[in-house]
């Protein structure tokens, strides 16, 4: 591979065509030295002198190919390391740039479609990749910001009225209660974030077991039945029996918990959410259906970013993790999520790969 990048680099072709120019003079010398000397020799055989001047010849003739030699090489050095450096010229005053301005900058291509270009262009995707994360950041950071500003104003709302007030051990109770479920609140972000975290680093794949996502499908929609019924939704479970898949059980339960809970809650009131586990190409299929308003299609490639929430003012109940950690543990399995159209309504579909052990027991 490293060979035949080699042989089709630019640098390659300048050193073969130098080279080359080099070989044609110097055969070009060599062939006058040696018809001329032949020629001379032929017509004045056997005189010293004339022995002397052949040497002399010869010698010349060394000589110049040595000089020519240390020319022509001198001139195809300076000309292939001053494009090399030149380009790695751009490259260091672009950085310089970026480093004084910002992720603004990108490195000029000259359209030689090179291994420089090749470069550059890389660099360039690098330096897009990096501004959109610290784009993200940035939007991550001032979500969490707002979303901390509201339970901590609350709080010292509370605690400021309850100091001004005379002591009721009703109202302090009251006080101390509500407190404590914005504590909680804020404690449970962090603990999302924490845990997010802790599934990008791969750092619970020593849980993984041969597992039935049919029956954990079947335990989250036991687990949140009672909550469909509070707001007359029907939730139901279909598809396979059985359906084999390895996998962290406690990490699967939160995601397709998480989004049972989604469309629950986003769902339309006196409708209808489906949970259906297959078995699809070898691999495990889960679908979960609802049939509420949906997420616009223009949405559905932010909705798994960290604290992205389509209700821009952020001031409903949610702190739009759950599908962030949804999209992780989907990344940890190597599962391919999909949001698609329900008409109406919105069908979350995640596709995971053939189990690793196929043979098994189901746990």
């Amino acid at each position: 591979m490293l060979l035949a990048k080699t042989l089709r680099s630019s640098t390659f072709r300048l050193a073969l065509i130098a080279i080359a120019a080099f070989g044609l003079i110097v055969a070009a010398i060599m062939a006058y030295v040696y018809f001329g000397t032949l020629a001379y020799v032929e017509s004045r055989l056997g005189s010293a002198g004339d022995r002397d001047g052949f040497t002399g010849t010869i010698e010349l003739a060394m000589v110049a190919v040595a000089v020519l030699l240390l020319v022509l090489a001198g001139l195809a050095a300076v000309l292939v390391t001053r494009r090399t450096v030149g380009r790695i010229e751009e490259i260091n005053a672009t950085s310089r740039a970026i480093m004084l301005s910002g992720l603004d900058r990108r490195i000029p291509l000259r359209g030689s479609h090179d291994e420089w270009d090749r470069v550059a262009e890389n660099l360039n995707q690098m330096l897009d990749r990096i501004e959109t994360l610290m784009g993200e950041v940035k939007q991550v950071s001032d979500n969490v910001a707002h979303d901390l500003r509201t339970p901590l104003t609350r709080m010292r709302g509370r605690l400021e009225k309850a100091y001004h007030t005379p002591r009721n051990s009703e109202a302090d109770a009251t006080l101390i209660g509500d407190t404590i479920a914005d504590l909680d609140a804020v404690l449970g972000m962090f603990a999302s974030i924490t845990r997010i975290s802790e599934i990008e680093t791969r750092a619970r794949r020593s849980a993984f077991r041969a597992l039935d996502l049919a029956e954990i499908a079947g335990e989250v929609v036991e687990l949140y039945d009672a909550a469909a019924e509070q707001v007359a939704t029907r939730l139901s479970l279909g598809g396979d029996r059985e359906v084999a898949i390895t996998g962290d059980r406690d990490l699967l339960f939160d995601a397709v918990a998480n989004l049972v809970d989604n469309a629950i809650k986003h769902g339309r009131k006196g409708g209808q959410v489906t949970v259906t586990c297959r078995s699809a190409d070898g691999g495990a299929m889960i679908t979960i259906a609802d049939d509420g308003p949906g997420i616009p299609a223009e949405a559905r490639d932010h909705v798994f970013k960290r604290f992205y929430r389509l209700e821009q003012s952020r001031y409903t109940p949610g702190n739009g993790l759950g599908l962030s950690l949804v999209a992780a543990v989907a990344r940890l399995h190597g599962a391919e999520i999909a949001l698609h159209d329900n008409a109406p309504g919105l069908t979350v579909q995640l596709r995971f790969p053939p189990p690793a052990q196929p043979g098994t027991q189901l746990a």
